[in-house]
C-alpha cells in the first residue's frame, strides 16, 4: 500500500531543498512505499503559506520556520517540527552597501520588505533595538517573488534573505551586501527552515514519517558528498525557471551543502537548546500571547519539536 505525502515547499524550489529532490530522483521514496508530491507556493501565486497549508490539511508536511510552529501552537493548532532541514539558520537581513545602512540602527525610519509573517517585524524591531537604536522600522508587505528587485530599485531597504541564495546571487552579479546576522545582535534565533506535521497525521502515520525522513535523510547526505552532482539531479529533475542558471545553481550548492549535517554527520537532528533559547528569548521580549492576546509567560518546548523519528537519534524525544 503506498502513502501519499504532500510536501509544501517555503519557497520556489532551490538549494535548501536539494535532498529532498535527490530522493525522489533516486526512487527512495517510491521504494519505501511513499507517493511524495512537492508543491511549490508559486503554483497558486503564493495565496496559501505552507503553514496555513499544512494547519488546513491540505498537505501532510510544510517547510516553515520555527517560528511558524510557535505561532500556530499559541493559537490552539498542533504543529510539530519533525526534522531541520538545516543544521543553523543562514540567513540574515540585508541592506544595499551603497545605501549607507551598515548597522541594524539606521534602519530607523527606513523601509523593510515584509513576508506578511506573525512575529517577523518584533524579530526586526529587536535587531535594530539591540543595536541602540528605537526599533521603528517601516514595513512594506510585498510577494516574495518581489523581494529581491525591490531592493535592487531601491522600493525597500531592508530585507530578510537566505544568504546561500540571494546572497550568492549578489555575489555573481556584483552587488555588494550589508550582512546582519542575529547572533551577532544578541538575537538566539531558531531553526529555519523546518519540516513541519500536524501531531494528529503523525500519531497516525508514524511509520510512513520514518521512512520518508530516512529516505530524506539519504538524500541530504548524498547532496552533502556529492555537491555538483547534487545540483545537477535538482536542475534536472524540477526543470524550475528559478534553477536556469547552472552556474548560480551550481555555487549555491556548493556553499549550502556544508549546512545540511550536523557536526556528527546526521541530517534533521533539533537541540532542545536551540528551541529553548528563541522561545524564551521571545517570552523575554513580551512577543507571545495566546488566541484571546493574553500574554504568554511559559510554553513547553517539548511540544514544538520531535527528533524521534529521525535515524540515530541519541535521546529520543516522545510526542
Amino acid at each position: 500500500m503506498t502513502t501519499k505525502i504532500r510536501v509544501a515547499l517555503d519557497r520556489t524550489p532551490n538549494t535548501n531543498h536539494t535532498g529532498f529532490y535527490v530522493a525522489l530522483a533516486k526512487g527512495s521514496y517510491q521504494e519505501a512505499g511513499l507517493d511524495v508530491e512537492f508543491i511549490s507556493p508559486d503554483q497558486d501565486d503564493y495565496q496559501m503559506m505552507p503553514a496555513r497549508r499544512l494547519a488546513q490539511g491540505k498537505c501532510e508536511l510544510a517547510i516553515t520556520p520555527s517560528e511558524s510552529v510557535i505561532s500556530y501552537q499559541t493559537n490552539g493548532t498542533d504543529l510539530v517540527a519533525v526534522a531541520t532541514v538545516l543544521a543553523r539558520d543562514i540567513s540574515a537581513i540585508v541592506t544595499l552597501s551603497e545605501s549607507g545602512i551598515d548597522r541594524p540602527q539606521k534602519l530607523d525610519g527606513k523601509v523593510y520588505a515584509s513576508y506578511g509573517a506573525r512575529y517577523e517585524e518584533d524579530i526586526i524591531r529587536q535587531l535594530i533595538q539591540n543595536d541602540e537604536g528605537r526599533g521603528q522600522v517601516l514595513s512594506h508587505k510585498l510577494g516574495w517573488s518581489e523581494i529581491w528587485k525591490a531592493l535592487l530599485t531601491r522600493e525597500v531597504d531592508a530585507a530578510w534573505f537566505w544568504l546561500t541564495w540571494e546572497g550568492v546571487r549578489a555575489d555573481i552579479d556584483g552587488v555588494e551586501l550589508n550582512q546582519f546576522l542575529f547572533d551577532d545582535y544578541a538575537i538566539p534565533y531558531g531553526y529555519n527552515p523546518l519540516l513541519t506535521a500536524q501531531r494528529s497525521w503523525v500519531e497516525q502515520n508514524p511509520e510512513a514519517l520514518r521512512q520518508f525522513l530516512e529516505a530524506t535523510a539519504a538524500g541530504f547526505r548524498y547532496a552533502a558528498k556529492n555537491s555538483d552532482e547534487a545540483a545537477r539531479i535538482l536542475r534536472k529533475t524540477v526543470k524550475h525557471p528559478a534553477l536556469a542558471d547552472r552556474n548560480f545553481v551550481d555555487q549555491s550548492q556548493q556553499m549550502v551543502s556544508c549546512y545540511y549535517l550536523d557536526g556528527e554527520g546526521n541530517w534533521g537532528f533539533m537541540h532542545r537548546s536551540v528551541w529553548t533559547s528563541f522561545v524564551n528569548w521571545m517570552i523575554r521580549n513580551r512577543m507571545l500571547t495566546d488566541r484571546d492576546g493574553e500574554l504568554i509567560q511559559q510554553l513547553d518546548i517539548d511540544r514544538l519539536f520531535t527528533n524521534e523519528f529521525l535515524e540515530n537519534t541519541p535521546v529520543p524525544i516522545r510526542l
